[in-house]
């Protein structure tokens, strides 16, 4: 049996920084990096965006180069996956039935695409947008010239895959259950410019709508039925609608958590040396007043890397980073800070027309978070109103030249 001082499952980008974070701190013992992925380390936001778009090669969008992970001395367990865990014993079982030792477990093992729900979801043809394979499967369907392709589910995936189909040309359809896009993450009025967006870049939006089922010939998706009995032809479709916590041999460990697996302000889990970090991690956050969540980011997965990095090198922080996230759809660059779940009042800032903006949320008078379109110098100004709990009125935030003014 194979041992190791710190095991990481998950090659994504939560598992590469804890891997990073510890050699940067100094930590000398071994450290051994086991993922389903059959592909070197790489970020998983431009999957949706330049990768697919095909502006980035896969080496631009590694983690680090192949070299590095040898210099360092992390091994790696590439097409990998645990099955099992011991806590007790701290052994885990891979797919293949070999165990490896550790004496820390960091489980960075993120998610995976919900799939749909409905017959002829197994069908050819039928994607989701989570790993490299599965953006380059889309990448295929335009290489063979299909063209009409339905999104189902108006998040920022859908729409990222829906902006860049439909600048390579492709007949986009998108479907969302809810009466909006963004629904779960953004206030109304950044909803609505995203749904006049893209209709005027040509995508038929449909909301309120439900899939009854995908229609196919034999082996392929031909059509989606909707709960109005229309059939939407198609030569493709992809589903962005969220990931299920990949999280089961934790919790068949014995690990507390419903949705993901629970840690605590030092991305501690239930079970004694074992941490979890990144999206699949439900943690009190305290940008949500406190409120038990999982966030699904970048920014997340990095913080936590860090601070179990820190936690396990004996200089222990509580997480306690500033939540961040971006979009890049068209010419389109949102950023946003914070958390606007719970916000009781908006405030704009800037002009819809001109597509350079800023959404302001506010909850009891206190600057919580802000969504900002084509406008950096918000963003960068109102990340530190968010961090400091910054109090304004409406008027201050639509007046101040800059909103360095409120500090």
């Amino acid at each position: 049996m194979r041992t190791c001082d710190v095991l990481i499952v998950g090659t994504g980008h939560g598992g590469a920084q804890a891997a990073i974070m510890l050699r940067q701190l100094g930590f000398k013992g071994s450290i051994r990096m086991v993922g389903r992925d059959l592909a070197m380390p790489y970020e998983r936001p431009p999957l949706s965006k330049e990768y697919l778009a095909g502006d980035k090669p896969f080496e631009r969008i590694m983690v680090r180069p192949e070299s590095f992970w040898a210099e360092k001395d992390i091994r790696l367990h590439l097409g990998s996956a645990v099955r099992k865990i011991d806590a007790r014993k701290r052994r885990a079982e891979l797919g293949t039935g070999e165990e490896i030792g550790f004496d820390k477990l960091i489980w960075a093992g993120g998610g995976d695409a919900r799939r749909l729900p409905i017959p002829g979801a197994e069908l050819e043809g039928v994607h989701c947008v989570r790993d490299k394979a599965h953006a380059d499967l889309l990448r295929s369907e335009l290489d063979a010239g299909r063209r009409r392709v339905v999104v189902i589910g108006g998040g920022y995936i859908g729409l990222e895959a829906a902006a860049v189909l439909r600048k390579s040309g492709c007949e986009v359809t998108l479907l969302e259950m809810q009466d909006r896009l963004l629904a779960r993450v953004a206030g109304d009025e950044l909803s609505g410019f995203y749904l006049e967006e893209h209709r005027r870049q040509g995508v038929d939006i449909r909301l309120s709508t439900w899939v009854e089922k995908l229609d196919g010939d034999d082996t392929r998706v031909t059509g989606v039925v909707t709960d109005a009995g229309e059939t939407i032809p198609c030569d493709f479709v992809v589903a962005g609608i969220g990931i299920v916590p990949a999280v089961g041999p934790l919790i068949a460990a014995g690990a507390a958590g419903a949705n993901g697996v629970d840690v605590d302000e030092h991305c501690r889990t239930s079970l004694p040396h074992i941490y979890a970090v990144g999206d699949c991690a439900a943690h009190a956050n305290p940008y949500a007043a406190g409120e038990v969540i999982r966030l699904e980011s970048v920014q997340n997965a990095h913080d936590m890397a860090k601070t179990v990095a820190r936690h396990i090198t004996g200089d222990p922080l509580p997480y306690d980073a500033l939540p961040w996230f971006w979009s890049n759809q068209y010419d389109l660059k949102l950023q946003t800070c914070g958390l606007s779940f719970g916000h009781d009042e908006t405030v704009l800032r800037g002009s819809m027309e001109e597509r350079s903006f800023s959404v302001t949320y506010l909850r009891e008078g206190r600057v919580i978070a802000l969504d900002c379109v084509n406008r950096v110098k918000d963003y960068v100004a109102g990340s530190k109103l968010v961090a400091e709990r910054v109090s304004a009125t409406a008027e201050q935030i639509v007046e101040a030249e800059s909103l360095k003014e409120l500090r």
